[in-house]
């Protein structure tokens, strides 16, 4: 079963998230930041590319045998069904058409959603948006894992079954750590999810549905791109609540890697994270950071002091005032 983990609780802290005090350090001292932030219009782009190659795929699979259908849904398509996920994370701060176009945003939200098979674009919006706002918070970050999973998945064996199954915990979790009314935006979005699946179906057959569903799961859970999920908050290094990482894979994920400067500025499209540590440096290069997603999974499953639990909560934050900055305002 393998070496069992040390944390039994959670970090609690009972100070103020870092980014808004650090964001408000930056601009002071670079004003000249403020430039950065706005739409990326590139991003619709890049969607539309990776919807149509994963259209392609699914009519190329169609007849594939079970072996290679398993290979290419892993390989190919769970690497762009992540890629895609990561670009509903960018529309999602309404960095494709800017703030003043919530709409078009939502609607982009829903074309890159096709792939993924499960409709999670204004959901994940729903969410995430409060993971900026009240990082850490008991209530409100349902990224961090719930009790039951810090308590279940104690040992080096039940990590990697998380780690498989990271992509329904994410789902389902908010559903019942903080659960919210449907939204009728969420309604559209399941009835053209379920419509494009059901097309799916009738014009390229079950195999190919199943290319699309079975490539987010797998893409999203024991992946080299999903050490993102564990590289950006959980605590590697004692006090420290989120890591950057500036390699290669960036290049694949829409420069999520830069997660301290992410949240630090969420109003500034990942395609120019990199100039706002190329700006302040001094910010951002003494901070803990990861090198590979890889080894963070690998040290996340072996580690007997790094868990579900390894991340640092705070109690009500949500309910405290003054903390949302001007630009998690504008995210919304």
């Amino acid at each position: 079963m393998g070496a069992r983990i040390s944390r039994t609780d959670f970090e609690w802290s009972y100070t103020d998230e870092p980014h808004a005090t650090r964001r408000k350090e930056i601009l002071g001292k670079y004003p000249q930041m403020k430039k950065l932030m706005g739409s990326d219009p590139n991003l619709k782009y890049s969607v539309l590319l990776l919807v149509v190659i994963q259209c392609l795929a699914l009519y190329l699979v169609r007849d594939a045998s079970w072996p290679m259908l398993l290979v290419a849904t892993y390989c190919f398509g769970g690497t762009v069904n992540h890629s895609l996920n990561l670009a509903i994370h960018e529309i999602s701060h309404n960095l494709a058409y800017g703030h003043s176009k919530p709409l078009w945003n939502r609607l982009l939200g829903f074309i890159a959603n096709l792939p993924i098979g499960v409709p999670t674009s204004i959901s994940f919006k729903k969410y995430h948006l409060e993971h900026h706002r009240y990082q850490g918070d008991v209530l409100r970050d349902v990224d961090v894992p719930s009790e039951i999973e810090g308590k279940i998945f104690v040992n080096t064996f039940m990590k990697v079954i998380w780690v498989i199954l990271q992509p329904l915990f994410y789902a389902i979790r908010p559903f019942f750590v903080y659960p919210k009314p449907l939204s009728m935006l969420e309604v559209i979005n399941i009835i053209i999810q379920v419509s494009f699946d059901t097309l799916v179906v009738y014009t390229c057959g079950w195999k190919s549905l199943f290319y699309l569903i079975a490539g987010t799961l797998l893409g999203t859970g024991l992946h080299p791109l999903s050490g993102h999920f564990i590289s950006e908050h959980y605590m590697f290094v004692k006090g420290y609540e989120t890591y950057s990482y500036y390699g290669p894979l960036n290049l694949l994920t829409f420069n999520v890697g830069y997660h301290n400067e992410h949240h630090d500025f969420p109003s500034i499209p990942g395609s120019r994270l990199p100039e706002v540590r190329k700006i302040a440096p001094e910010y951002y290069d003494n901070l803990p950071q990861h090198t590979s997603w890889v080894k963070v999974i690998w040290d996340f499953i072996v580690d007997p002091e790094i868990g579900p639990y390894s991340r640092i909560r705070r109690r009500n934050q949500g309910q405290q005032s003054g903390v949302a900055s001007t630009e998690n305002e504008k995210s919304e």
